[in-house]
């Protein structure tokens, strides 16, 4: 395991991981994970590509710091796109891919917003440019009263499954327990303010619009957290759209699909670099 590096702004603590050389690519995870759920892209691109794979305040390694005196609670998705500017100006990098998978797309999209100048491209893993529905924002707020009332694991033992189509469900039942175990100590102030973070980000669908670079879109054909349609939708508005759709696959392509993901991430890497 390559070592840790760490960088302190804003109050926040990032750990991260910094693999590889030659064209940066800026690996961001979603809600209730951390940098290793994207371990298996990890071993596919390291040799070819340097790749920056932060734990998001409050997961992982990563403090999140409700308390101090710059402490913000909840953190924005535009604030976690500060936090990741921070770390690739520590890293002197002026040039670089982001890849997004769920809420870590919804981090993309603010970064993207903020910041377009430094991206030759970005990709949506399992995520959208909606903001959320009014039924979504409740079901958000009803998840946040369970956590409140139950704690991380019971919530994290409820939810993940879902995360997964039913095919994996049936056939891959060893990969959802991995994911239960690895994750259910998770602080529920964490997941939280994550949830809160969600329910406040605006649409940005526009920004799809106007974005003149490459953007990729991963699928899943049985997500039932991002519908399939939604996604449709969305990947037809870029000036140049990449659209891969995984057959049997929920939420979590890195690890159902993942020779499959491998290989769109090398090719969209490849495109965008030249």
């Amino acid at each position: 395991m390559p070592e840790e590096n760490w960088l302190e702004i804003n109050g926040q603590k990032i750990c991260y991981r910094d693999i590889g050389r030659g064209i940066c690519t800026v690996l961001i995870h979603g809600f209730a994970e951390d940098g290793r759920i994207w371990d298996k892209q990890i071993d596919a691109l390291k040799n070819d590509y340097r790749l920056i794979i932060p734990d998001l305040p409050g997961s992982g390694r990563s403090i999140m710091d409700s308390h101090g005196p710059n402490a913000k609670n909840p953190l924005t998705m535009e604030d976690y796109a500060s936090l990741i500017k921070g770390l690739l100006d520590k890293e002197k990098i002026d040039s670089c891919i982001l890849i997004g998978h769920s809420m870590g797309g919804y981090i993309t999209l603010a970064f993207a917003e903020k910041y377009p100048e430094m991206l030759a491209g970005f990709a949506l893993v399992h995520s959208t440019a909606y903001a959320d529905s009014e039924e979504k924002k409740a079901l958000r707020q009803k998840s946040i009263g369970f956590i409140q009332k139950n704690g991380s694991a019971d919530f994290i033992r409820q939810s993940t499954p879902n995360l997964f189509s039913d095919f994996t469900q049936k056939n891959r039942p060893e990969i959802i327990e991995e994911i239960i175990e690895r994750y259910d100590n998770f602080k529920p102030e964490s997941l939280v303010s994550y949830y809160e973070a969600m329910i406040l980000r605006p649409d940005r669908a526009g920004l799809l619009k106007n974005f003149k670079r490459p953007i990729m879109f991963i699928i899943g054909e049985k997500d039932n957290i991002v519908p399939l349609e939604d996604s449709l939708r969305l990947s037809h508005l870029p000036t140049i759209s990449y659209i891969h759709i995984l057959e049997n696959t929920g939420h979590m392509g890195m690890l159902e699909s993942t020779p499959e993901l491998n290989k769109y991430l090398k090719d969209f890497i490849i495109k965008v670099g030249v």
